[in-house]
Protein backbone atom coordinates (compact mmCIF):
# COMPACT_ATOMS: atom_id res chain seq x y z
CA UNK A 1 0.00 0.00 0.00
CA UNK A 2 1.29 3.46 -0.91
CA UNK A 3 1.57 6.13 1.57
CA UNK A 4 -0.23 9.13 1.01
CA UNK A 5 1.87 12.51 1.64
CA UNK A 6 0.61 16.08 2.19
CA UNK A 7 3.08 18.48 0.54
CA UNK A 8 2.46 21.94 1.86
CA UNK A 9 4.58 24.70 0.54
CA UNK A 10 3.32 27.96 -0.71
CA UNK A 11 6.51 27.79 -3.36
CA UNK A 12 5.20 26.18 -6.81
CA UNK A 13 8.08 24.97 -7.98
CA UNK A 14 8.33 23.39 -4.55
CA UNK A 15 4.90 21.90 -4.50
CA UNK A 16 6.25 20.59 -8.42
CA UNK A 17 9.55 19.32 -7.45
CA UNK A 18 8.65 17.61 -4.23
CA UNK A 19 5.28 15.93 -5.91
CA UNK A 20 8.04 14.68 -9.03
CA UNK A 21 10.81 13.36 -6.18
CA UNK A 22 8.19 11.74 -4.06
CA UNK A 23 5.77 9.85 -6.95
CA UNK A 24 8.74 8.82 -8.30
CA UNK A 25 9.42 6.71 -5.31
CA UNK A 26 6.01 5.64 -5.21
CA UNK A 27 4.34 7.99 -2.50
CA UNK A 28 0.83 9.49 -3.87
CA UNK A 29 1.28 13.13 -3.22
CA UNK A 30 -1.38 15.82 -2.71
CA UNK A 31 -0.33 19.34 -2.14
CA UNK A 32 -1.49 22.54 -0.10
CA UNK A 33 -0.45 26.44 -0.84
CA UNK A 34 -0.36 27.22 3.06
CA UNK A 35 -1.06 26.02 6.41
CA UNK A 36 -5.06 27.20 6.43
CA UNK A 37 -5.23 25.00 2.99
CA UNK A 38 -2.99 22.25 4.47
CA UNK A 39 -4.94 21.74 7.73
CA UNK A 40 -7.62 21.46 5.95
CA UNK A 41 -6.95 18.98 3.18
CA UNK A 42 -5.30 16.98 5.97
CA UNK A 43 -9.16 17.33 8.26
CA UNK A 44 -10.58 15.85 5.05
CA UNK A 45 -8.29 13.66 4.08
CA UNK A 46 -5.82 12.74 6.62
CA UNK A 47 -2.36 11.35 5.07
CA UNK A 48 0.19 9.38 6.38
CA UNK A 49 2.59 12.22 6.61
CA UNK A 50 2.81 15.67 6.30
CA UNK A 51 5.91 17.63 5.30
CA UNK A 52 5.37 21.49 5.25
CA UNK A 53 7.46 24.49 4.63
CA UNK A 54 7.48 27.54 8.00
CA UNK A 55 7.29 30.79 6.36
CA UNK A 56 3.72 30.33 4.66
CA UNK A 57 0.78 33.15 4.38
CA UNK A 58 -2.32 32.60 5.94
CA UNK A 59 -1.14 30.53 8.50
CA UNK A 60 2.29 29.73 8.68
CA UNK A 61 4.17 26.04 9.21
CA UNK A 62 4.38 26.16 13.07
CA UNK A 63 0.51 27.48 13.26
CA UNK A 64 -0.30 24.58 11.24
CA UNK A 65 1.84 21.69 13.30
CA UNK A 66 0.10 23.36 16.60
CA UNK A 67 -3.53 23.28 14.93
CA UNK A 68 -2.51 19.59 13.65
CA UNK A 69 -1.26 18.58 17.56
CA UNK A 70 -4.94 19.92 18.94
CA UNK A 71 -6.66 17.90 16.29
CA UNK A 72 -7.81 14.49 17.87
CA UNK A 73 -7.99 13.26 14.34
CA UNK A 74 -4.58 14.64 13.40
CA UNK A 75 -2.42 14.30 16.90
CA UNK A 76 -0.27 11.44 16.12
CA UNK A 77 0.85 12.25 12.61
CA UNK A 78 4.04 12.75 11.79
CA UNK A 79 4.86 15.94 10.65
CA UNK A 80 8.44 16.72 8.91
CA UNK A 81 9.48 20.68 8.22
CA UNK A 82 11.02 21.36 4.96
CA UNK A 83 12.95 25.31 5.17
CA UNK A 84 15.23 27.13 4.05
CA UNK A 85 15.18 28.21 7.63
CA UNK A 86 18.28 26.15 9.25
CA UNK A 87 18.32 27.88 12.96
CA UNK A 88 18.53 26.30 16.05
CA UNK A 89 15.94 28.42 17.89
CA UNK A 90 13.42 27.70 15.08
CA UNK A 91 14.12 23.95 15.05
CA UNK A 92 13.22 24.20 18.80
CA UNK A 93 10.11 26.19 18.01
CA UNK A 94 9.28 23.36 15.36
CA UNK A 95 9.97 20.52 18.05
CA UNK A 96 7.97 22.20 20.65
CA UNK A 97 5.15 22.90 18.43
CA UNK A 98 4.97 18.85 17.71
CA UNK A 99 7.01 18.77 14.31
CA UNK A 100 8.65 15.04 13.85
CA UNK A 101 11.56 16.27 12.03
CA UNK A 102 13.35 18.82 10.26
CA UNK A 103 15.08 18.53 6.49
CA UNK A 104 16.59 21.87 5.74
CA UNK A 105 16.00 22.93 1.82
CA UNK A 106 17.32 22.43 -0.73
CA UNK A 107 16.57 18.71 0.06
CA UNK A 108 18.08 15.40 -1.62
CA UNK A 109 15.52 13.39 -2.67
CA UNK A 110 17.08 10.01 -1.30
CA UNK A 111 17.88 11.83 2.19
CA UNK A 112 13.62 13.26 2.14
CA UNK A 113 12.96 9.44 1.30
CA UNK A 114 15.23 8.15 4.56
CA UNK A 115 13.32 10.34 6.42
CA UNK A 116 10.29 9.92 5.46
CA UNK A 117 10.80 6.08 5.91
CA UNK A 118 12.03 6.81 9.58
CA UNK A 119 9.01 8.59 10.66
CA UNK A 120 6.63 6.90 8.28
CA UNK A 121 7.46 3.16 8.31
Amino acid sequence: MSRHILTIDDSPSMRMLLKASLTAQGFIVSSAEDGAQGLAAAKAAPPDLIITDINMPVMDGFELIEAARADSDLRLLPILVLSTEFSDDKKARARSAGATGWITKPFEADKLAAAIRRVCP
